[in-house]
C-alpha cells in the first residue's frame, strides 16, 4: 500500500469561513477522496454469515516496555483531554476545508438501530494506520453525544507501516453510553496483527453490504465506518502529516488551541462528523447541534 501524504504545514492555518456548497450529484458528498488513507483489506476479509475471518500482514513489535500509553506519550489525563476538547475550540475552527471522503448512502437504505437508538459503525484494527488517524476525529465527535469508559491510548504499528507509531486510542476494551446513539465498534486486530475481536451479525451484514466500490469507492477498505443510514466512507478523511513526530500529549495539546493545524484538521472533521450524527439524531442534543461548529459544518453539509 503505498504511502499517504507526510508533508505538514510550516505555519498554523487560519480558519477559512464556510465555502459554497459546491455541485455534487444526489447519491455524492465526497470531498478530496484519496486511496490512500485507508487500509485496503479487500480480499484479506472475507465475511460469510456470521463468521469473519480476518487475515493481516503481521507486523513485529520489538519494544522494552508493555505500557502501549507510555510508548504513545500519553500523561495521566491525556484521554480526558481528547474526550473533552473545548466547545470555544471546535466553534473557533469552524470548517476550514471542504468535507473529505464522504458518501450520502443509496436512498431507500433501511434505518440501522441497535437498543432502540440509531447506531454509529466504526469498523477497524489496531493494525490498521489509517484507523489510529481516524480515531481522532471520531472520539472528539463521538463524545459530544455520550461518554466512554476505559479509552486508552496507543500506536499504530511501527515501520515499515506506514504512518509508523503514530500516536491514538483504541476502542478495543472501551465502553461509551449515550441517550441518543448506539456506537458499534469493532478492532479486528493487534497492533501486531494478531486476531482480537470479530464482528458480531450486525458488524459484519453493515460490512459486507456498504463497503463496496459502488457505495464507498473501497473493497474492504478500513477504517469503514457508517452513521445511520444516511452517511458512509472507507479510510480516514484529514491530512495525516499533521501528526508527524508528535506525541499524545502533544496532539491532545494542540487541539485546544484553534490556530494550530492538529486543531484545524482534525476540529474541522470532528465539526462534520459531529454535524452528521446530529442529522441522525434529529438535531438532540439540541446545545451541541446548534452550536456554531457544527452550524458552519451544516452550511457546507446540507442534511440528505
Amino acid at each position: 500500500m503505498p504511502a499517504a501524504p507526510a508533508g505538514k504545514s510550516t505555519a498554523p492555518k487560519k480558519a477559512q469561513a464556510p465555502r459554497p456548497k459546491s455541485s455534487q450529484s444526489s447519491g455524492q458528498v465526497k470531498g478530496r477522496t484519496s486511496r490512500q488513507h485507508r487500509s485496503n483489506l479487500g480480499p484479506a476479509l472475507m465475511i460469510g454469515g456470521v463468521v469473519a475471518v480476518v487475515v493481516l500482514m503481521v507486523f513485529v513489535f520489538i519494544t522494552g516496555t508493555d505500557d502501549e500509553a507510555a510508548q504513545a506519550g500519553a500523561s495521566p489525563g491525556a484521554v480526558d483531554k481528547l474526550t473533552s476538547v473545548p466547545v470555544a475550540t471546535l466553534d473557533a475552527v469552524g470548517v476550514a476545508s471542504d468535507p473529505r471522503n464522504v458518501n450520502a448512502l443509496p436512498a431507500g437504505t433501511p434505518p440501522v438501530v441497535e437498543d432502540g437508538k440509531p447506531v454509529v459503525l466504526y469498523f477497524g484494527s489496531e493494525a490498521c494506520p489509517f484507523c489510529a488517524v481516524q480515531r481522532w476525529p471520531v472520539t472528539v465527535a463521538l463524545s459530544r453525544f455520550g461518554t466512554f469508559g476505559g479509552l486508552e491510548a496507543t500506536t499504530s504499528p511501527p515501520s515499515p507501516s506506514t504512518l509508523p507509531n503514530t500516536p491514538t486510542v483504541t476502542y478495543h476494551g472501551a465502553t461509551y453510553s449515550s441517550d441518543y446513539i448506539t456506537l458499534s465498534s469493532v478492532e479486528t486486530a493487534t497492533r501486531s496483527g494478531g486476531a482480537l475481536e470479530t464482528p458480531d451479525d450486525l458488524q459484519s451484514r453493515l460490512f459486507s453490504t456498504y463497503n463496496v466500490e459502488s457505495v464507498t469507492g473501497s473493497n474492504g477498505g478500513i477504517p469503514f465506518m457508517m452513521v445511520g443510514n444516511l452517511y458512509t466512507w472507507a479510510g480516514s478523511q484529514y491530512d495525516p502529516g499533521v501528526l508527524d513526530d508528535k506525541t499524545f500529549d502533544e496532539i491532545v495539546d494542540a487541539l485546544a488551541d484553534p490556530a494550530t493545524d492538529v486543531a484545524l484538521e482534525i476540529g474541522t472533521t470532528a465539526n462534520y462528523l459531529t454535524a452528521m450524527i446530529c442529522q441522525l439524531t434529529g438535531g438532540e442534543p439540541a446545545d451541541v447541534c446548534t452550536s456554531a461548529g457544527v452550524q458552519a459544518a451544516q452550511t457546507v453539509f446540507p442534511p440528505v
